[in-house]
């Protein structure tokens, strides 16, 4: 008896998008830090017709969110969680700025395991480079 083949989660989510039409999504990684660099790159990106997705907190910047510093680190777990969902909803990484931390050197990495393509703004930043 033949059993028909397993397709993974990603597999039906890539024909899923397929079939809605969806263009390329994008996810913007870097150090907040770049936060400016970040939001012209969404720029551009948005203007050659792919879906953006990006870091929505600075935590470097004070906000009564984070001021508390135990919920500051409760909140840093859940973002990192949080981009790692938008690096596997992602059809492309682009890394923007001239530095490269170890929270987005781990973006890397982890997007790398996936088979996600990695553009950088700064190629010589590329850790693997």
């Amino acid at each position: 008896m033949s059993y028909p083949q397993l397709r993974s989660p990603e597999e039906r989510f890539a024909d899923a998008k397929k079939l809605l039409s969806l263009p390329r999504i994008v996810v913007i990684c870097g150090s907040t830090r770049s936060m400016a660099a970040m939001n012209e790159a969404d720029l551009r990106e948005t203007k050659a017709g792919r879906i953006v997705v990006k870091p929505g907190c600075d935590m470097k910047s004070p906000h009564e969110l984070w001021s508390d510093p135990v919920e500051a680190e409760a909140l840093k777990a859940r973002l990192d969680d949080l981009h790692r969902a938008k690096i596997r909803l992602a059809d492309e990484v682009l890394v923007v700025g001239d530095y490269i931390g170890d929270s987005t050197r781990a973006e890397i990495a982890y997007a790398r395991s996936l088979g996600k393509p990695v553009r950088f703004t700064h190629p010589e930043v590329d850790p693997d480079d």
